[in-house]
């Protein structure tokens, strides 16, 4: 029997509150505190088994880092190779499973990480991660929650999708799965990111190896164990912890290579692309290249604006979650008639925010991811404390005794082009540049420049001539660009992400366009009635 069903239509997440005295907030803190009681060990999951290999790694909370919240069974090039044939062999199966059937498992997903699960994976970003309540709560559950609901509804659209038929024959369009697996390398920032590039593939019947970040491998396997209750068959997504070298030698050799979904450094991603490129020969097919990546994202404000606002959004923007989202504002112009008021603004809530473990709910900012990341934006921070063309009005200090913290910190130079304009630092640190308030058009020029980036960019002001200058003269420089608000907090099926430049491919994640890149289209023509003359009427003699 067969029928046309319909999926449910997807709405966005709401999005709790954790007022003290709620019952989510109970719960939330509850969660907490059974994983702080705890010493996990994490396994690779392949092909429906648990993987361990007794070469442990710890996990700690960037903010405690003396901590142990467990660690994970690190693995090599044998688990990737394992990984791979467990994909392949769970391929047929997969792609020929009933596309309502794949939905179904994803939209239970979907309604066990609105319930039973939300305040576990929560807990271990705000744990693994250092997230807020609230910036946890926007990222590992809401928006997790909608890619899984959105990429249902996206998936079903596009399998409608069929080109026109005249008399005599029938012309039907099939979306088949790529050739072979697809390779998911995911970042920390973003628990929902992490959820969604494995995914994504897999909802359309492609089989994955997933490679996490090592510092959010704690959420992951909350990920993972979600994804197996909600039904997910063995071997369609294989969870590897193993050095980033190990698994490209081994994924970007293999002939069966059909793709990679990717967020993470521009770096990283230009050295895979060439890696692909090097191998292109060896490939049963042209693999699919998606990847979002760098930013330096922008906030250009007109003399027009409204100080508060720019303040506001300048804070927000660049310091939640420590500045560590790839649409975080890092730059911004300000024009000179504005800047005194927008100053006193800004400095006055930063003196207000409060810094510490996301487990006190009242700390607005929290730790950097690791060490590395500590030390970057610390060399940043004391050279700019040296240079002439460079000024920090707020915050600047930095420690790392107890986690790795890092103030949230303003500095403003006089110099378009100073490093910390330019350079992606991936923290909480905004550069400030004052321009001429009579300089606007020239100041758009040196925003569309100055970066190789484009992923989000911003401008505010309230006159409407000046807002339509810049939303033209600045239309490559941003994939997501906000008029009158931050340049961060892309919602699934409302602002579908991603950048084009040094940001990525712009395939846009949260939209049926990045579901299209994981299927292989098939177009059937079938004739009713099939010539047997091969003559045409222009052949006849006069």
């Amino acid at each position: 029997m067969h029928s046309n069903f319909t999926t449910p239509i997807a709405v966005n997440e709401p999005i709790l509150d954790y007022l003290p005295g709620s019952a989510e907030r109970e719960t939330l803190k509850k969660a907490i505190a059974e994983a702080r009681s705890k010493v996990v060990n994490i396994p690779m999951f392949i092909g429906g088994n648990e993987i361990r290999t007794g070469n442990l790694v710890e996990i700690h909370p960037p903010h405690d880092i003396k901590h142990v919240l467990g660690s994970y069974h690190k693995g090599d090039e044998s688990h990737v190779k394992m990984a791979i044939e467990a994909a392949l062999n769970a391929k047929n199966d997969w792609a020929n499973l009933n596309w309502e059937s794949r939905a179904a498992i994803f939209l239970k997903a979907a309604n066990l990480l609105a319930g039973p699960y939300r305040a576990k994976i929560n807990a271990a970003t705000m744990l693994c991660q250092s997230k807020n309540a609230f910036q946890a709560e926007i990222d590992a559950a809401c928006e997790l929650i909608d890619f899984f609901r959105y990429n249902v509804q996206f998936m079903a659209e596009i399998y409608t999708q069929q080109p026109k038929s005249l008399s005599g024959a029938w012309n039907r369009m099939e979306q088949r799965p790529l050739e072979g697996f697809v390779f998911a390398l995911t970042p920390f920032n973003f628990t929902s990111i992490a959820g969604n590039l494995p995914t994504a593939p897999a909802l359309m019947g492609n089989t994955v190896v997933w490679k996490p970040s090592n510092t959010q491998i704690y959420s992951a396997s909350v990920i993972m164990d979600l994804l197996r209750e909600a039904g997910l068959p063995d071997g369609v997504i294989n969870l590897v912890f193993v050095p980033g070298q190990a698994a490209g030698k081994v994924i970007f050799s293999h002939p069966e290579f059909a793709g990679i979904h990717y967020t993470g450094s521009t770096e990283v991603f230009q050295n895979i692309w060439k890696s692909i490129g090097n191998n292109i020969h060896i490939y049963k097919s042209y693999p699919r290249i998606v990847g979002e990546t760098g930013g330096k994202d922008f906030a250009v404000v007109h003399r027009s604006a409204v100080p508060a606002q720019v303040a506001t959004a300048m804070l927000r923007g660049a310091f939640e979650f420590q500045g560590q989202k790839c649409s975080a504002l890092s730059r911004a112009y300000v024009p000179s008639n504005l800047w005194p008021m927008i100053r006193e603004l800004l400095l006055k809530d930063m003196a207000t925010l409060k810094m510490g473990s996301p487990e006190d709910f009242t700390n607005f900012i929290n730790a950097v991811i690791d060490e590395v990341s500590f030390d970057k934006l610390s060399g940043y921070i004391e050279q700019a404390k040296k240079d002439a063309d460079a000024e920090i009005i707020a915050g600047g200090k930095c420690d790392k005794s107890k986690g790795y913290f890092i103030e949230p910190t303003v500095i403003v130079t006089s110099n378009p082009h100073y490093k910390t304009m330019h350079e992606e630092l991936f923290g909480p640190v905004l550069t400030v540049y004052v321009y001429d308030e009579n300089k606007f058009e020239e100041t758009l020029e040196l925003v569309d420049k100055t970066s190789i980036y484009a992923l989000t960019g911003c401008v505010l002001a309230t006159d409407r001539s000046a807002i339509e200058l810049a939303t033209k003269k600045l239309v490559n420089a941003a994939g997501n660009f906000y008029i009158n608000d931050k340049p961060t907090g892309a919602v699934v099926g409302q602002q579908p992400f991603g950048g084009a430049r040094g940001s990525g491919t712009n395939d846009k994640a949260g939209s049926s366009q990045n579901l299209m890149r994981w299927v292989s289209t098939r177009v059937i023509k079938e004739t009713f009635i099939t010539p047997t003359e091969y003559r045409y009427p222009f052949m006849t003699e006069e």
